[in-house]
């Protein structure tokens, strides 16, 4: 189903509906506190100033725009449908901690709706070269700090919208320029971003490899018994960082069921990202079901079955939204 003006306007007046009420309080508040030196996102020791906000980057995920460059930095990283044309290409937004000096990241691409919600979640500020007129209800909505273009062209033999890269020290010197502040303007951010703590899934079934249904990019994460971390892959390769060359590569995989919606025929179109729903949580090679909630501000909560707030292992994490049409196609082995 195709959606114009009127859903526009139906989206942005329920989530400035939830915001003046409280933002539905459907995510309670994690009770651990951020901890001098540990990075919120993945409760591991960081150099990095203890209030500075992360930047989260948009990144193109075509095969044409590969190899990525500093996604082997990358704290957390979305994986989410960019357009239901292109057989479901998919998208990519990073998010990062300690970004001073990772040398290059990109290939910097357009935001969607979906991407200010999420990175609302994080008080980070948006990295991206534009996006369709559906983005801009969402950053007024959210007054969203963001920076739009204008980042180093490094040619690559590519068409010049593969050319657009942050390079080290060029978010720092954006982010003055436009006024915004490096630090958290919302405290609540700088808490531990998961419930951090070990968690050896004992009630979990195995799943050295999970598939999921992203028919463009054919995205499979396989446990590598040597690191115990899930090893990522696309079109039947491993994603490398061709800064490096490093295998991307997580200690966690959170793989939420959103459903999706139309803007129009262009394939534009939003997750439902706000309310609750179903996904699964891997790690050390096994994998249990998941639930999780949020409201119009709030973090994202992931939950166990029985409702009590999941334990996330300290590393890295992989975020996959999985459109709920295609949800039943999540395979595990």
């Amino acid at each position: 189903m195709l959606f114009g003006k009127k859903f526009i306007k139906k989206v942005t007046s329920a989530v400035l509906t939830a915001m003046c009420a409280g933002a539905l309080l459907l995510t309670p508040v994690i009770p651990a506190q951020a901890v001098a030196g540990i990075n919120e996102l993945t409760g591991l020791p960081t150099t990095a100033p203890e209030l500075q906000r992360p930047i989260a980057v948009m990144i193109d995920n075509d095969k044409i725009a590969s190899p990525h460059y500093g996604l082997s930095e990358a704290d957390i990283v979305y994986e989410m449908i960019n357009s239901t044309r292109n057989n479901r290409v998919t998208r990519l937004m990073a998010i990062y901690k300690d970004y001073a000096n990772i040398p290059r990241i990109g290939n910097i691409r357009s935001a969607r709706p979906t991407n200010i919600i999420v990175a609302n979640e994080y008080d980070a500020i948006l990295i991206h070269d534009g996006g369709p007129v559906y983005i801009n209800p969402f950053i007024a909505l959210y007054a969203s700090p963001h920076l739009s273009g204008g980042f180093s062209r490094i040619p690559n033999g590519k068409p010049s919208w593969y050319t657009e890269y942050c390079l080290a020290g060029e978010a720092s010197r954006r982010i003055a320029a436009a006024g915004y502040s490096p630090y958290y303007q919302n405290l609540a951010c700088a808490q531990n971003r998961f419930n951090f703590g070990v968690n050896t899934l004992p009630a979990g079934v195995p799943a050295g490899t999970c598939s999921l249904p992203f028919p463009h990019n054919s995205t499979i994460l396989k446990y590598n018994a040597v690191t115990a971390t899930y090893d990522w892959y696309e079109i039947g390769a491993p994603v490398k960082d061709a800064d490096d060359f490093a295998q991307v590569t997580f200690k966690n995989v959170i793989i939420q069921c959103a459903p999706i919606q139309e803007y129009d025929g262009n394939g534009y179109m939003i997750y439902g990202v706000i309310g609750t729903g179903v996904g699964y949580y891997l790690t050390g090679g096994k994998a249990v079901a998941i639930t999780w909630a949020k409201d119009a501000v709030g973090h994202t909560v992931y939950f166990n079955t029985d409702g009590t707030v999941l334990t996330v292992n300290p590393g890295k994490t992989y975020i996959g939204l999985v459109p709920a049409d295609s949800w039943q196609l999540v395979t595990f082995c």
